[in-house]
């Protein structure tokens, strides 16, 4: 059975950016997103043992929903500029390490990403694919060979890595797999800028949705909802509701129908690490590969 790790690039790119503080080369440069990348790749493969990594990225824009909704993540605070000078360098040694990358103009990466693990599926019966990713947005793409491989959380980190199986998101969230897109888009998502309705958080977004289904069943039903205030809220917002689902739902079309394997370059990612005075990743690096090859 084939195993692929499918990587949300920025969500862990930043992850390891915070985790490690005032981590820089000689010359003032920040290496602190470089060393938790590596290290977190190595663990993820160590532990993992996929047959296949591919991290994908975003370029910037999400054309379609954008035209959707214009102010789409507009509320976003400007990206640490520590943190872009080191993004092109991790994504030089996310290719030196052997592993797979995809990225395209206008087209958000969690997208290609589900849409990817998708047709994995579809092409082979028996594949298991792992998206690693604290993106509560997959959560809708679980299914009994898809599962989320979540991160240890920044304010718990002992807690280490966890899987997310279909049982797991209903435990989580309280709703299924299916259910995830009009849970979100009840309760809005402040990150991404999408409002849901005032006032509903997730204990009532759970209970209508275990009563009502979706979001339909939800308007349906209006004159039964409770508390009495949203009888009169919910109707007036349906369009905001379908507007919402449209964005949080992944598009399973977008990106290419193949995303070739990477290759090891050793010579690449040994001169990446030494330019980068990264020594305890160089000497680890040059027990874990020879001659382009892996020595593990």
């Amino acid at each position: 059975m084939a195993k692929y790790l499918l990587v949300d690039g920025f969500n862990m790119a930043f992850r390891a950016f915070y985790a490690v503080h005032e981590l820089t080369r000689s010359d003032g440069f920040p290496t602190n997103a470089l060393y938790g990348w590596v290290r977190s790749m190595w663990k993820l493969v160590d532990d993992q043992k996929p047959d296949e990594t591919i991290v994908f990225f975003d370029l910037g824009g999400a054309q379609a929903k954008l035209e959707l909704l214009p102010e789409y993540k507009a509320n976003r605070g400007e990206t640490p500029p520590e943190f872009e000078k080191q993004v092109p360098i991790i994504k030089d040694l996310t290719r030196a390490m052997g592993y797979g990358l995809y990225e395209e103009n206008g087209v958000e990466s969690d997208d290609l990403l589900a849409a990817h693990a998708n047709r994995i599926c579809q092409a082979d019966p028996k594949a298991q694919v792992m998206i690693v990713s604290a993106d509560k947005d997959f959560a809708q793409s679980v299914t009994d060979r898809i599962h989320m491989l979540l991160p240890p959380p920044t304010a718990n980190p002992r807690l280490g890595w966890r899987t997310l199986d279909p049982a797991g998101v209903e435990e989580k969230f309280g709703v299924n797999t299916s259910q995830i897109p009009d849970y979100l888009s009840l309760i809005g998502d402040s990150s991404d800028n999408i409002p849901g309705i005032p006032g509903v958080g997730p204990k009532t977004a759970v209970k209508w949705l275990n009563e009502y289904k979706d979001i339909e069943g939800i308007t349906e039903n209006a004159s039964e909802l409770k508390p009495v205030r949203f009888q009169e809220i919910v109707p007036e917002m349906q369009d905001t509701l379908s507007l919402n689902r449209k964005i949080i739902t992944f598009d399973p079309d977008c990106g290419p129908d193949a995303i070739p394997s990477g290759e090891v370059d050793p010579g690449s990612l040994f001169k990446i690490l030494e330019e980068m005075e990264m020594k305890t990743h160089l000497e680890e690096a040059k027990k874990r590969y020879a001659q382009g090859e892996l020595a593990l």
